[in-house]
């Protein structure tokens, strides 16, 4: 099911059809490996959910949406065990927009906003466009994973920063974060006393031998402070519906949040809605089991490809399909490697410098894609480095 060619060039698809412009790739001969949406068909559920719509044919104004928060509910507690009342739950136009509305609802212009990196660009961009000020806390590389320094956090958060946005599972390396130190994070939000924003969007794509602890489960005593978001947009491929949701605990947050939301008149849209629900449903969970089993035989073709590239290392990952790729041991400036895999491989990706402090040497690639498109990335990577074999 997941190697089905599935050719997304001329279907508004900003992964395949701006890849030269962002990436400076050809579309008729690069691999589009950047920008964090799968060439996979949605589940089976939501296409018959979604069909359903148009052959009714009517697309009117939208109602009562306790349908997709109590799917939302019902799925975070059999996937993530987070128990939650769906009346925490306020629907989104995705995690960009949350996190805007965010800085709009609870910071002014030139509040810090603060996150550990390298970490998702747009964590920084959201930021700089809504007029606030990034604070960037670099991470530690410890024994091949990115570790969280909280004596460097505390020295360089003061009173001016208002938010902590933070990414479980962590994009770009695919860590997930263990209990207790989504504990300490929280903490660390209430030491300083900060907003705490939870980005588990990639929560449900987590590999053997790890398991995503939602921030609420994890550190419950904080949940005072925190703002959790999530969309099944990643997981089941519909960014494009453009729905999401925020899950808040405090009362007031979230009467301030809606707020804001209701004075500009958002509304989630039917088909997103429609498609959320149907996705978190015990057919859309069976569906996920099997994206997790093909994405996990993905990410060890990949590996072990890169890998062999002297010089060359691909981090483990423990959970999303984006593939983290560090080329310090090669010698090369940055410029010389996005030469190498934009005009010879021919390949466009995520360049590392845009995740902040620590992604300088690095590269992104997705992984959600078919097998094949992951074996000739490999090929083309080990000619474009061939000469350090």
């Amino acid at each position: 099911m997941f190697d089905e060619i599935i050719d997304r060039r001329g279907t508004h698809c900003i992964k395949w059809d701006k890849l030269e412009q962002f990436c400076g790739v050809n579309p008729d001969e690069g691999l589009a490996m950047w920008v964090a949406d799968a060439d996979f068909r949605t589940a089976p559920p939501v296409l018959e959910a979604l069909q359903a719509m148009v052959d009714h044919g009517a697309f009117g104004y939208g109602a009562d949406d306790a349908g997709f928060r109590k799917a939302i509910a019902w799925w975070q507690e059999t996937r993530h065990g987070w128990p939650m009342d769906p009346d925490w739950i306020v629907a989104t136009q995705g995690l960009g927009h949350a996190i805007g509305m965010v800085f709009e609802t609870f910071t002014k212009p030139g509040d810090g906003v603060c996150f550990f990196t390298p970490v998702y660009h747009e964590f920084r961009n959201k930021t700089l466009r809504a007029e606030r000020r990034p604070v960037e806390i670099p991470m530690a590389l410890e024994d091949g994973r990115y570790v969280l320094d909280f004596d460097v956090a505390d020295a360089l958060v003061d009173a001016s920063v208002k938010v902590l946005l933070f990414c479980a599972p962590q994009n770009p390396s695919g860590r997930v974060w263990t209990p207790d130190e989504m504990r300490a994070v929280a903490e660390f939000a209430a030491r300083h006393d900060l907003l705490l924003v939870s980005d588990e969007v990639h929560a449900d794509v987590v590999f053997p031998g790890a398991k995503h602890v939602p921030m609420a489960v994890a550190a419950p005593e904080h949940t005072g402070r925190l703002i959790a978001m999530n969309a099944a947009s990643k997981t089941f491929n519909l960014p494009g519906l453009r729905t999401g949701y925020t899950m808040i605990p405090d009362p007031d947050l979230r009467a301030a949040y809606a707020k804001r939301l209701q004075m500009l008149e958002y509304a989630p849209a039917s088909p997103g809605i429609v498609a959320t629900k149907a996705a978190y449903s015990p057919e859309g969970a069976a569906w996920v089991d099997d994206l997790v089993v093909y994405l996990d035989g993905n990410r060890k073709v990949f590996d072990e490809g890169i890998n062999a590239i002297p010089g060359v290392w691909s981090m483990p990952l423990q959970s999303t399909f984006l593939g983290w790729v560090d080329f310090s041991g090669t010698g090369m400036t940055t410029e010389e490697i996005a030469t190498r895999i934009r005009d010879v491989a021919k390949i466009g990706v995520s360049p590392g410098p845009g995740f902040g402090p620590g992604g300088e040497l690095c590269n992104r690639f997705n992984l959600a894609t078919r097998r094949s498109i992951v074996e000739e990335a490999v090929r083309r990577m080990q000619a474009a480095f061939a000469d350090l074999q």
